[in-house]
């Protein structure tokens, strides 16, 4: 198995290799108010993947951190309804109104 993902990232990286050797020639990049740069059209190709997955990874960390925030507090209101639990009498149940939504 180990073998067979070595040769598989081989293979990868020859394909990426052949694609940037056949793609070398100069490409022109228009930009706003008449600038311009003339780059290798593998560069362009590789800053706008780089550009998408910066631009993924950030939005997927904003979202696992949003989702992070929303366990902890969760987690701190149960934890509060459990304290309140103990301190309550034995005969006085806790009623089903004070636990929280489940969304």
């Amino acid at each position: 198995m180990r073998a067979l993902m070595w040769f598989l990232r081989l293979l990868l990286f020859f394909l990426l290799f052949g694609f940037a050797v056949k793609n070398d020639h100069l490409a022109n990049l228009h930009f706003f108010f008449g600038g311009q740069w003339q780059l290798p059209l593998v560069f362009i190709i590789l800053l706008s993947f780089a550009a998408g997955a910066l631009l993924g990874v950030t939005a997927t960390f904003a979202s696992l951190l949003l989702k992070h925030r929303e366990i902890n507090r969760l987690r701190r209101q149960l934890e509060r309804l459990e304290r309140d639990r103990g301190k309550a009498p034995a005969a006085a149940p806790v009623a089903d109104a004070q636990l929280p939504e489940v969304l």
